[in-house]
């Protein structure tokens, strides 16, 4: 049982982490000294947030059923 939940909540982490907005291209412009956007603040916003925080959770699950399973 735990191990099917595992398995789904793996599944779902890889398609909301392939979902979210690419932040790499924003790192990259330190090097290239693109530095107007490096320090403007940037909030997360209503499909943004809630992916993020989705992220978030289903991380702290697969943690959770991880140990559980280990444990067991």
């Amino acid at each position: 049982m735990l191990e099917t939940l595992l398995l789904i909540v793996s599944v779902l982490i890889i398609a909301i982490v392939l979902l979210q907005s690419n932040k790499a291209s924003d790192a990259g412009q330190i090097i290239t000294g693109g530095n107007e956007t490096l320090f403007q603040n940037m909030k997360e916003r209503g499909v943004e947030l809630f992916i993020s925080r989705l992220t978030m959770l289903l991380g702290l699950a697969f943690f959770g059923i991880s140990l559980a399973l280990f444990l067991m």
